[in-house]
């Protein structure tokens, strides 16, 4: 019993001592993370380009991953000629509905933020912009480029100024910014109030607005910034949405579009292994993958298809070139009004242009491949070729009857069984299975032999019996 108790003791004292490892594991990590959760960190982001779908996708997953991960606040890096009015409005929406302090920079040195970017920018809960940067000129177009109407143009002014009326900003200036297009330099927008400070780094930015209180959330619920000596952590767009973003581009779906009918029309005048229908198909589908995150007119989508049409009446009704030029005429003004003139969005009349030739041309020569194939001889292919030719039978002792036809000894025998004597002329009339079918040539007839030669004397001519009178 006392062995017993010493070892119960023991035991006790062992699990008492882990006990205590452990319990001092479990307080000291809390405190640290606490520690760690103590110091102030700060996600960053950039917007790069144009606002498409795909910056609205990327600053949505921003904001909730500062939200999620405890950040102090979001700082999100801007540089944008403007972009989507939609998407602007999404984005705008996440930023005043957002449970984490959205700071705007107009970053780095000679950036701006027009259009849409300037809306972005003012609904954050702290604008800040970087010395020789720029923001404003955010008056609404249409889809062909052209001025809008009023109503237009007074809802985007009235969107502006209850939006810079939420953030404490001049009202005013945003709304300038929108009538009149007003852009203002750094120094004039932190003057009038359409932004809050200017700061020269991200690091001066994070000091300078720290202790600033601001209210997020759409319960307004107050918030001081911790952001002095933050950690910074990068939200990056990522492989895939980069590839989406450069996508996202008039430009290169103009090119896609065009380069994929071509090839498609190839294909058709061709059809061979189907390289030309691979490339084309691809083409198209990464056409239509940008076509669906850009905007897109229906009268552009409709001179598109008649050129499509134009250019395959071309092709199968080849002439002059009187239907590639339409084509042609038709692809240049489809990419005039397929894609509005939205700021940062803007299709190129330098590769219309261009593009536009060069298919039109290319169409042409298609419809000529067409011609010279429908013209061309058609030739045998298969045993077919070997039917009607003639040969020299050679036999080699007692083997089979051979004959060199097209390039190749064959067997040979006649339908009926005979024999095929060496050096007989035959002529293949059939093929069975790795044998041809002949049959002998006839012997050429005799060639009648001339008369002989008699000096140039004649024949003498025979003489008449006499007739006798009767008395």
């Amino acid at each position: 019993m006392p062995r017993a108790r010493h070892h119960r003791s023991l035991a006790a004292v062992v699990l008492a001592g882990v006990a205590a490892v452990l319990g001092s594991l479990m307080l000291s990590s809390p405190a640290g993370a606490q520690d760690d959760r103590d110091g102030p960190r700060v996600l960053r982001t950039t917007v790069e380009g144009a606002i498409t779908p795909v910056i609205d996708d990327h600053l949505a997953s921003a904001v909730a991953r500062a939200e999620d991960g405890g950040y102090d606040a979001l700082v999100v890096e801007i540089d944008t000629p403007g972009g989507l009015d939609s998407s602007m409005r999404d984005i705008v929406q996440g930023f005043l509905a957002a449970d984490v302090p959205v700071v705007s920079y107009v970053s780095p040195q000679g950036a701006r933020a027009g259009s849409a970017g300037a809306l972005i920018t003012m609904s954050a809960h702290v604008a800040a912009m970087a010395p020789g940067t720029a923001i404003g000129a955010s008056t609404p177009v249409s889809l062909d480029g052209a001025e809008v109407s009023d109503k237009v143009v007074n809802d985007a002014a009235a969107f502006a100024e209850a939006l810079a009326e939420r953030r404490g900003r001049n009202p005013d200036v945003a709304v300038d910014m929108v009538r009149e297009g007003r852009s203002l330099p750094v120094a004039e927008a932190v003057e009038l109030g359409a932004v809050d400070l200017e700061a020269s780094s991200l690091t001066a930015l994070l000091d300078d607005i720290d202790g600033r209180e601001v209210t997020v959330g759409t319960d307004e619920r107050p918030v001081t910034l911790r952001t002095a000596d933050a950690q910074v952590d990068d939200e990056d767009m990522g492989l895939l949405r980069r590839i989406q973003q450069t996508l996202a581009d008039p430009n290169l779906a103009f090119l896609f579009l065009s380069i994929g009918t071509l090839a498609i029309i190839y294909e058709l005048a061709s059809p061979g292994i189907g390289a030309g229908g691979v490339v084309g198909v691809t083409m198209l589908l990464l056409a239509l993958f940008s076509l669906s995150v850009l905007p897109v007119n229906a009268a552009g989508l409709l001179l598109l298809l008649l050129a499509v049409v134009m250019f395959v009446a071309e092709l199968f009704a080849p002439g002059i070139g009187v239907a590639a030029a339409g084509g042609t005429v038709a692809l240049v003004l489809a990419g005039v009004f397929l894609f509005p003139d939205t700021p940062g969005l803007e299709l190129s009349m330098g590769v219309v242009l261009p593009v536009a030739a060069v298919i039109g041309l290319a169409v042409v020569l298609a419809g000529r491949l067409v011609v010279r194939s429908r013209h061309a001889p058609v030739s045998a292919s298969g045993h077919g070729v070997l039917i009607g030719h003639i040969a020299e039978v050679r036999r080699r002792g007692d083997g089979p009857a051979q004959a060199f036809v097209e390039g190749a000894w064959w067997t040979v025998r006649t339908a009926e069984p005979a024999p095929l004597p060496d050096g007989a002329t035959v002529r293949v009339v059939g093929v069975d299975g790795l044998d041809l079918v002949v049959e002998v040539e006839p012997a050429d007839p005799p060639r009648p032999t001339a008369p002989p030669d008699t000096g140039g004397a004649t024949d003498p001519i025979p003489e008449q019996p006499e007739e006798r009178m009767q008395p």
